[in-house]
């Protein structure tokens, strides 16, 4: 059995650090993910990779045990031996000689997790009776983690997003002040368990996406609002809309473009349950210049102009 290279899937150096590990799982588990590979198996199978090394990488704790099987591999290799001749039990018997402590699957990731042979060998049977006598036992499925883009006015007022999950089509809400980066947990619906056990939970990472104009810095939310020249110039009233609805806002005489008007607690809501206040709501200024002047409205500028200088 071949070492499966976790550092390798998810195209990142073994100095990567857990941001850059997380950046990397997250942008191709977008490419892989099964909604937008319809009925593609090796999408599929890519898919089920990406979440296993990441299970793995994604765990300090997890990922430092993973380390250490490695290099114990690359002695190996540089000893003269081939990959596919790894001797497991010589290895788990030198871990042992050594002093280590044993682990087992369970000990690793809990009661659950149906990942590749290679996970299986590494962390299986072998290191304790008690793993030999689990194989038989009820199990808990394994997680599966996801990310999903979500819009800036879908966080802002809130939404419901259908997604397909093997095959079933589910209505997942989105909460408003949702942050990015949050996690959103459906119970049940990962992989499946073993030996009756209970299925595992879809963890979907949110990522908070612009549209629309609108730009989200922390809980503060910046929009640039387009305004005629004689607005700017005589004063008056514009509308911003605002994410589900729409605000005016006075233009004081001489605006120039580029000037930013906060409207307080317009930003970003507080999410359900949470401290603190909500973020602003920024506009900034774009002068618009007519088109399509009549000679009459160009001889008005003119003499604007002229007066002026």
């Amino acid at each position: 059995m071949d070492y499966k290279d976790y550092y390798k899937i998810l195209g990142v150096d073994k100095k990567a650090s857990a941001d850059e590990i997380k950046k990397a799982y997250r942008k191709l588990a977008v490419k892989y993910h099964p909604d937008k590979n319809p009925d593609d198996k090796l999408a599929e199978e890519k898919f089920k990779e990406l979440n296993e090394a990441y299970e793995v990488l994604g765990d300090a704790e997890k990922r430092k045990k993973y380390d250490e099987f490695g290099e114990n591999w690359k002695y190996y290799e540089q000893a003269g031996a081939q990959q596919g001749d790894f001797d497991w039990n010589r290895w788990r018997a030198q871990q042992q000689q050594g002093g280590g402590q044993q682990y087992n699957a369970e000990d690793m990731f809990g009661e659950g997790g149906q990942f590749s042979d290679f996970f299986e060998h590494l962390f299986g049977g072998g290191f304790r009776s008690r793993a030999q006598q689990g194989r038989s036992r009820t199990r808990r499925g394994g997680d599966l983690h996801a990310t999903m883009d979500v819009s800036i006015e879908d966080v802002y007022t809130g939404a419901t997003r259908q997604i397909n999950v093997n095959g079933q089509k589910l209505n997942l809400k989105i909460k408003k002040g949702t942050a990015d980066g949050q996690v959103l947990r459906l119970k049940g619906k990962g992989s499946p368990g073993l030996n009756g056990g209970e299925a595992g939970d879809l963890l979907i990472e949110v990522s908070v996406v612009p549209g629309a104009g609108f730009e989200l810095k922390g809980k503060d939310v910046y929009l640039e609002v387009p305004v005629d020249v004689y607005t700017a110039i005589l004063g008056g009233k514009v509308q911003v809309p605002v994410p589900g609805s729409a605000l005016q806002l006075t233009i004081p005489e001489g605006t120039d473009s580029g000037r930013m008007f906060r409207l307080k607690g317009k930003g970003m809501p507080v999410a359900e349950g949470g401290n603190g206040e909500p973020g602003d709501f920024y506009v900034r200024i774009r002068i618009t210049v007519p088109q399509n002047l009549t000679d009459e409205e160009k001889a008005m500028f003119r003499k604007l102009a002229d007066r002026d200088q």
